[in-house]
Parts: C-alpha cells; structure tokens; sequence
C-alpha cells in the first residue's frame, strides 16, 4: 500500500512537470465556426490594435457571422445592395446599403429604371403613419409617406422586424438607369432621419428587437471591377451585430466617431506618394469629415481636390495630361493590356487613432482610385477619376472603403479599418494600414472653424422661430385685450392704445 501512495506521488510530480502536445484539427469546407460560439472571454479593450481574431462580444454569447458573408451584390459604379423581403407575405426588393443616411426607403411606385415596386395594399401588415417624408442626396431626392412593415433578411438575423419604411411616391435623379437595386437602407443615426430624429432607424431597430451588439462591419470587394461591366456584380458582405474575422487581414486600427450623425472622424493629413500635402488640418475636417458607403468616390473639399491634383500630377510619370480627367468630364484610355495604374502614386490617409496622441494611415493604391469603366471596340481600355471636389466636407467613399474591411463600432462611438481580403487585383494587394504614428502638430485642434453641423442648425432656427412665435403672441394678445372701462362705459385714454393718437 505504501508502495502504491510513493508510485502515485511520483506519477503526479512527473505529470506536472510535462508538456502536452495536443493535435488541432483543421475543418475544410463549409465548417461553421461562428454558431454558437462564446465570445464573452474575447471581449476586447477600447483602443486596442490586434492582428489576430478581432469579435465583437455578445452578450447572449452566440454569434452567427458566416450565413452573413456574401449577402451584399453591386460594385461602387452601381452601388452594393442586399436582398430584402417587406411586408405580408413577402415582397422582395433589392436594397442599397448607405451609411451616409438614416432612412428605410423602398420604392412604393412604377419607375422607369427599375424592374419592381413595393405595393403596400398588397402587405397585411403594413401600417400607414400619414406622414409624408422627403430626403435630398448628394445627388437625386425623393418624396413619399411614412408608415411600418415587417421585414425579414434571408442572410442576416432570424426572424421578422418592425421597420419604419418610407414609401417612395416620387423621385428626381434618385433611381439611375442600369441599376439593379430599389430601395436604400440607411444606417447612420437617428439624427439624420426624416423628417425628423423620431423617426427610429433600421439598424436601431434591430439592435432593440433583437439584442444584437450595436456593430456592423461592411466589405466591399468591387475594387478593380469595371462600373460597367455585364458580368455579375462583384458583391460584399454586410455584417450585422460584429466582426467576421475572415474578412480582413493584419492589423484592425479604430478611430474615433466625433459626432453621432453621419460616421464624421477626423483626419490629419494626406500623402500622395510619399509628399504630404502640408495643409493645415482643419482644411481635411472642413464642414465634416465622414465615413459613407453610398457615396461612390473620395470627395474632397475644394483646396484639398487641387492639392491632391497637383502633387499626383506632379509624381504621375504622365506628361501633359487632360484636365478633364481630373475633374470627371473626360476619361483617359489605353491600349488593351496596358495598365496606367503603374504611373500613378500612392495616396495616404492619416485617422486619428482612439489614442488621442496616435494616428493609423490606410492606404489605397491607384487601381482604387483609376478605375475601369468601358472597353471601346476591344482595342481600349478607359479609365476614370475616383476622387472628386466636394462642396460639403471630405467623404470616404467606397473608392477607399472598397481597400478595407470597416467596422462600425456604434457601441463605443468608433469606425474601424482593416485591409480587406477581397481588395487585390492580379495577386496585387491595393490597400494597407500602418501605425501607429505620432499625431505631431496634430494634436490639438484639427475640428476649429467647421461649420456648424445641420441637426445642431435645426435647433437653432427652431429656438428664433419659437422666440419669434412667442413675440408675436404677446403683441397678439396686447391688441386684442378688452380695454379698461369706466363705470360710465367709456373709453379712456389710459386704457386705450392709441392714445395721443387721435387728438
């Protein structure tokens, strides 16, 4: 017996002295990893840079990312769409993904660019709110009624959801021909949503009736992919309620959002090539500086627009080249085969990182930003301009968002970037991210001196007419008191207000 206890002992002292090997199994196929699985030991900290798995945390723990992937069709000529079914039964629509906007809006009438509409008096359930609602874009506006349906994503979360959906009556430059979609989900904040901020987004929506993390992430993999081309729409994924880490690749940098409106971030400098631009910051950030899928290129406010031109001009090993190209009233082409992507630079964005002192680049190559459009007669291959002058503030379009996986991080007020696993063209990588940098010169103040932003301008010229309201109330009510009488019944001049005016 005592001869077994020293045996025993002995056993345990070498078992814990060993080192187990233990195989890991690899799954091929269509394993799905992300059902049901615990994320809650995976919880990242604010700010934090990661290179490895990158999950957002859910508090019921389960996740389910993967039926996710691919539910996005379209290119940035076209727009990226996905797949909805409104109403009961069901009616599907294709619709536009834009983080520019806050309103669900589906066309509710025949339109001469697009195939089909959704027909309320065909839905049992939707409810008219006998409002009317109106949204101008950057380009095109549209007209029509407020009201609820249910709606039902087949690759997204389960189940039905109660959305506020604006019912498209009439538009003006809004449904474009050789579109493919027929309706946009807006997925900014409440603050941008007609007609009012009442009005509860679609996202918001989903996120409160289904408990999902308040965090989407889009890919969009059109990078390279000519705007009008025959051929099926490259696509993307819109992930809804976190990270799917098999779309991106190294590292995830976070930048702050400044104002929860439109995602508006804030950045530091541009680089083209290696040449900074040497701008004061505040001309990047001019009016606002936003992260938005539905606008098609990298706008930039005027300043910035010549600069940029002129240091790519500059470093391009082109020569004499026509204006028009730059400003969107020519395209350029190539003998078939050729590629001009090899005579023009770099082009660098610096984002503030979550750690004030820092900042991350990201970095798109000149197949984003030159982009194919026609083929003429099979002997050229034209070419176009994806950046453009703004009048309204600088916009991350989907000319660089097409490089990165970004996450929308609404939880803790941040948009993250990391390089896409789609964004490569002929084995060739089109995008990086680099950091972190030190903010130098940066450091303070890069916001001064932009204009007021428009819901804070609603509230302002809400407070002077109400003060001008209640001004002309008072004057109202001052003249249409009763006079003072005396006994007699006479009008004195005490009490009459034109007195000394009738001698």
């Amino acid at each position: 017996m005592r001869l077994l206890r020293l045996l025993l002992l002995f056993l345990s002292f070498w078992l814990s002295h060993s080192v187990f090997k233990i195989p890991l199994k690899i799954f091929a196929g269509n394993f799905n990893a992300s059902v049901q699985l615990d994320l809650r030991p995976l919880k990242q900290n604010e700010g934090e840079v990661q290179s490895g798995l990158s999950l957002a945390s859910d508090p019921a723990g389960i996740v389910n990312f993967l039926d996710m992937i691919n539910n996005l069709q379209g290119d940035s000529g076209r727009g990226y769409y996905m797949q909805m079914v409104i109403g009961t039964p069901g009616q599907t629509l294709n619709i536009l993904v834009d983080t520019g906007s806050s309103n669900f809006a589906v066309a509710a009438a025949a339109h001469p660019y697009i195939t089909h509409f959704y027909n309320r008096a065909l839905s049992g359930t939707y409810q008219s709110k006998e409002r009317a609602v109106a949204v101008k874009y950057t380009q095109g506006e549209w007209e029509g009624e407020l009201g609820t349906d249910f709606i039902a994503i087949p690759q997204g979360p389960s189940g039905s959801i109660t959305i506020n959906i604006a019912a498209i009556l009439t538009s003006e430059g809004f449904f474009l021909p050789g579109i493919n979609w027929q309706g946009i989900l807006g997925l900014a904040y409440p603050l941008l949503a007609r007609p009012d901020p009442s009005v509860e987004p679609f996202f918001n929506s989903v996120v409160r009736q289904t408990g999902i993390p308040d965090v989407f992430s889009l890919q969009m993999c059109g990078a390279g992919v000519s705007a009008s081309t025959a051929a099926d729409p490259a696509g993307g994924s819109l992930i809804m309620g976190g990270v799917e880490p098999t779309l991106y690749q190294g590292s995830l940098w976070y930048t702050p959002v400044l104002e929860e409106w439109y995602y508006q971030v804030e950045v530091l400098k541009l680089e083209v090539g290696d040449q900074n631009l040497n701008l004061d910051c505040k001309e990047y950030n001019a009016d606002k500086a936003i992260v938005d899928s539905g606008t098609t290129l990298l706008r930039l406010p005027a300043n910035v627009f010549r600069a940029v031109v002129e240091a790519i001009m500059q470093t391009s090993l082109i020569e004499d080249f026509s204006a028009g190209f730059f400003d969107g009233t020519k395209l350029a082409c190539w003998m078939r085969g050729e590629s001009p992507w090899r005579l023009f630079p770099k082009l660098s964005i610096y984002l503030r990182a979550t750690n004030s002192s820092q900042s991350f680049r990201i970095t798109i190559l000149p197949q984003l930003y030159v982009q194919p459009v026609t083929d003429i007669d099979g002997t050229l291959d034209c070419f176009r301009f994806g950046i453009s002058r703004s009048a309204n503030g600088l916009v991350i379009g989907a000319t660089v968002m097409e490089g990165f996986y970004v996450i929308f991080d609404r939880a803790q007020k941040r948009v993250g970037f990391a390089v896409s696993t789609c964004a490569e063209n002929g084995g060739v990588q089109l995008a990086e991210i680099a950091g972190p940098f030190l903010a130098e010169g940066v450091t303070s103040d890069c916001m001064g001196g932009v204009s007021l932003r428009e819901p804070l301008m609603w509230v302002i010229v809400y407070t002077l007419m109400a003060v001008c309201v209640l001004v002309l109330m008072v004057l109202l009510i001052l003249l249409i008191l009763p006079c003072r009488r005396h006994r007699d019944g006479e009008i004195t001049d005490e009490s009459s207000l034109v007195r000394h005016r009738i001698k």
